[in-house]
């Protein structure tokens, strides 16, 4: 059994056909899908779908690059969901510093990244969080804002060094696409060194499609490839990998 812990089934290119995305990846063991939010109109999206599929869940919030133009209104309408039985976090949050080099809109992600921080805590739920070249900033904001039911760091694409510490701030660690590319030194060690009890996996589909369809539109079904891929860099079995990472998955998201 595979949980895609990080999916965009309410991407409009995945949502127009999702019945036979959802069945492709059931095909290749995919039981369960968390399908996660960026915006109000995704994160209510991500809701529906949750409600619509027993299998499904949602994960709801504000991506950095979609806080500048934020109302407060449409801020405390999503937050209000938090509450919801088929919310089981609050995501994707955090910094990106790769499309956002103002150092005021910089600000301002770090003021709604400790915003939603709080939300999360204050509803009880996990975060997953988006880390774009701004490491540094995301973890001593962890570091000063404890997160009370933990979270993720989804995608990551740290160093092992950073993973350790970002670990010990109560996160797990998200493996994509990027582990199979074969030039991806740094995820590929993160893959080899992490506990098996730290680790998550993901396909952050239409995004990151694994080697060999890098570079086109991904969908839940080719996180076998990522599975696949970590099992062979730890010399293991691909189930050894699947039950970790499913169990780890339902504990941090209480399912």
């Amino acid at each position: 059994m595979i949980f895609d812990t990080h999916c965009h089934l309410n991407h409009e290119d995945l949502y127009k056909d999702i019945d036979e995305y959802i069945n492709r990846a059931k095909e290749v063991g995919v039981k369960t899908f968390l399908v996660v939010g960026y915006d109000k109109q995704s994160s209510l999206l991500a809701i529906k779908i949750a409600e619509k599929y027993d299998f499904i869940y949602a994960a709801i919030g504000y991506h950095p690059t979609e806080i500048n133009n934020l109302s407060e209104e449409d801020f405390n309408d999503i937050m209000k969901l938090l509450d919801h039985p088929k919310v089981k976090a609050l995501g994707e949050i955090g910094l990106d510093y790769y499309w956002v080099k103002d150092e005021k809109e910089r600000e301002l992600q770090k003021e709604y990244f400790i915003r939603q921080i709080k939300e999360a805590n204050k509803h009880k739920k996990p975060i997953s969080i988006h880390n774009r070249d701004a490491i540094n900033d995301c973890l001593t904001i962890l570091k000063e804002n404890h997160v009370d039911m933990g979270g993720v760091m989804h995608c990551y694409s740290g160093s092992v060094e950073s993973m350790y510490e970002f670990i010990k701030c109560g996160m797990y660690i998200s493996l994509g696409g990027p582990v199979t590319f074969k030039n991806a030194k740094t995820p590929k060690e993160v893959a080899e060194k992490i506990d098996l009890d730290k680790l998550l996996v993901e396909t952050d589909s239409p995004y990151l499609a694994p080697h060999p369809y890098r570079g086109t539109q991904n969908e839940p079904a080719r996180i076998k490839l990522v599975v696949e891929e970590i099992a062979r860099l730890r010399n293991v079995k691909e189930e050894e990998i699947e039950d970790a990472t499913y169990r780890n998955s339902c504990k941090l998201f209480h399912v």
